[in-house]
C-alpha cells in the first residue's frame, strides 16, 4: 500500500508525521518572537523580564492555536490557523507601555481580545456583504499585507535604510528555491516537507557563509534547559487609559477583520468543496482568537493574532489537518519551559525566515485570485475591486502620508487588509443601491 502524503481536515496522521508536521508550522511561529524580543528593548528590559515576556506570550500562542484547533459550540474554528505574536497590535503597545508601563499594555491588550470576541458573532449577520468575489479579495490580501515584512526578511535588512549584503541575496534565493521546486518536482515526502526541507538548506547556507550566524549560535550555549517565567512587580497589575479607548477599538477591528481573512483563507484551503461560506467556524475562530489576546493581556504577553503564514504553508503542501494545529500549539506552548530550545529555533537567519513567508504567501494570493475572478466579471465589480485595491494598497506604499493624516482617516486607513475589505464591503453596497432596490 501506497504512504499517503496528504492530509485533510479531520484526519489524524500517524505518530511520526504529525511532530514533524507540526514541527515545521512551529518554525514559522517562533519566528514572530522578535515582536517581543523589539518590544522589549525598546524599553531598556532586563533579560529576566524580555524572557518573561516571550514565554507569557508563547504560552498564549500556543493556546489560542489548541484553541482554534477545537470544534465546540462557541469556541474553535477546526481549522489550521495557529497564533502567534501579532504585529498588527506592536505599535500601539508599545505607546502604552512607554506611557504607563507593562500595565496599560497589559489593559489595552485585554481591551483589544474582548473587542474580537465582541466582533465574532456580528461576523455571522455580514453573509450578504461578503459575495465571493469580495470573499476572493480578503483571502489575496492576506497574502499580499506581508510582503513588506517578507521581503525585507528575504534580504537580510531590519530597517529600510540599511544596506542590502549579496549573501542574504544568495541564501535567500537558495532557501526560497529549494522551498519551491521541493514542492513542484518533489512527491510524497519532499513536498510534504518542502518548507523545512528548504529552511535546513538556507540556515546551512548562512553558516557556511556568514560566520556571524555561527556567533548567534553561542546563545544557545549560555541558555537554560528548562525554567518557569520569572514575574516582575509589573506583571501583577493592570491599568486602562480612556483616552487610548479610539486607538485600540480601531485596531481591535482592524486585527478582527485579519483575522477573519486568515480564517477566510484556511475555510477555502480545508473545505473547496463549500459553495458557500460557511460562517459558524469563522465566528468561533474568532472567538477563539479573541479569547486568546484576551488571555495575553491577562498573562502578560504580546497580543496574539493567526497567523497568515501558516495557512499558506497547508495550502502548499496540501495538509490542512487540524490536529496539526492542536499539537502545535501544545509544544509551541511547552517551548516556553525550555529556553534552549527555544533560542536554538529563534535564531534562524532573516533571509530563511523571508523565503518562507513568501513561499506561503504565495498560496494566499492566488488562491483569493482565483476566487475572485471564478465568477462572471461586470464593470460594478471592477471598481469595487480596483478602488479598493488603489486604497488599500497605498497604505503599504505611502505609510508616512497617512500618518499626517487627520485621526479618522487614520483610524480607516491603517493596512493593506482591513482598509481594501471595509473598502471593497462598502463600495458594494454603494454601487448595487439600484439593483437592491429593484428588488425590492
Amino acid at each position: 500500500m501506497a504512504k499517503k502524503y496528504e492530509y485533510s481536515l479531520n484526519e489524524i496522521p500517524p505518530a511520526g508525521h504529525l511532530l514533524v508536521l507540526s514541527f515545521q508550522h512551529i518554525m514559522l511561529m517562533v519566528m514572530s518572537l522578535t515582536l517581543p524580543i523589539i518590544f522589549a528593548s525598546q524599553l531598556n528590559a532586563s533579560p529576566d523580564f524580555t524572557s518573561a515576556l516571550i514565554a507569557f506570550s508563547m504560552i498564549s500562542a500556543g493556546l489560542g492555536s489548541i484553541f482554534q484547533s477545537l470544534r465546540l459550540r462557541y469556541l474553535g474554528s477546526g481549522y489550521l490557523c495557529p497564533n502567534l505574536c501579532g504585529p498588527s497590535y506592536f505599535s500601539l503597545s508599545l505607546s502604552a507601555a512607554w506611557t504607563g508601563g507593562l500595565p496599560l499594555m497589559r489593559g489595552i491588550t485585554m481591551v483589544a481580545g474582548i473587542i474580537e470576541m465582541v466582533m465574532a458573532p456580528l461576523i455571522q449577520k455580514l453573509k450578504r456583504v461578503f459575495p465571493g468575489y469580495i470573499v476572493g479579495l480578503v483571502v489575496a490580501m492576506v497574502g499580499i499585507s506581508v510582503i513588506s515584512s517578507a521581503v525585507s526578511s528575504f534580504f537580510g535588512i531590519s530597517y529600510f535604510e540599511d544596506s542590502i549584503n549579496n549573501n542574504a541575496i544568495i541564501i535567500g534565493f537558495i532557501t526560497l528555491m529549494v522551498m519551491v521546486l521541493s514542492n513542484v518536482w518533489g512527491k510524497g515526502f519532499f513536498k510534504m516537507y518542502c518548507l523545512l526541507i528548504g529552511m535546513i538548506t538556507g540556515w546551512i547556507t548562512a553558516l557556511i557563509l556568514v560566520p556571524e550566524y555561527v556567533q548567534d549560535l553561542q546563545i544557545v550555549k549560555y541558555s537554560s534547559w528548562f525554567a518557569f517565567p520569572n514575574y516582575s512587580s509589573d506583571f501583577f497589575s493592570i491599568r486602562f487609559d480612556w483616552r487610548l479607548l479610539l486607538p485600540v477599538l480601531v485596531v481591535g477591528i482592524s486585527g478582527s477583520i485579519k483575522s477573519f481573512g486568515n480564517l477566510l483563507a484556511a475555510q477555502k484551503i480545508s473545505e473547496p468543496g463549500l459553495k458557500e461560506l460557511n460562517f459558524k467556524p469563522l465566528r468561533n475562530g474568532l472567538m477563539a482568537d479573541g479569547l486568546s489576546t484576551l488571555l495575553s493581556g491577562v498573562l502578560g504577553g504580546m497580543a496574539v493574532d493567526t497567523s497568515s503564514s501558516n495557512v499558506g504553508l497547508a495550502a502548499a503542501t496540501k495538509i490542512t489537518s487540524r490536529w496539526i494545529c492542536l499539537t502545535a500549539g501544545i509544544i509551541f506552548t511547552l517551548l516556553a519551559f525550555f529556553p534552549k530550545l527555544l533560542m536554538a529555533l529563534s535564531v534562524m537567519p532573516k533571509p530563511v525566515l523571508g523565503a518562507s513567508i513568501i513561499f506561503s504567501g504565495c498560496f494566499m494570493i492566488c488562491t483569493g485570485l482565483i476566487e475572485m475572478f471564478s465568477e462572471h466579471w461586470d464593470p460594478r465589480k471592477t471598481f469595487v475591486i480596483g478602488i479598493s485595491l488603489f486604497f488599500g494598497l497605498s497604505t503599504g506604499f505611502l505609510p508616512s502620508l497617512y500618518a499626517r493624516a487627520p485621526r479618522l482617516i487614520q483610524a480607516f486607513f491603517t493596512d493593506p487588509l482591513p482598509t481594501s475589505t471595509i473598502l471593497a464591503v462598502l463600495m458594494h453596497q454603494i454601487i448595487n443601491l439600484d439593483l437592491w432596490f429593484t428588488k425590492k
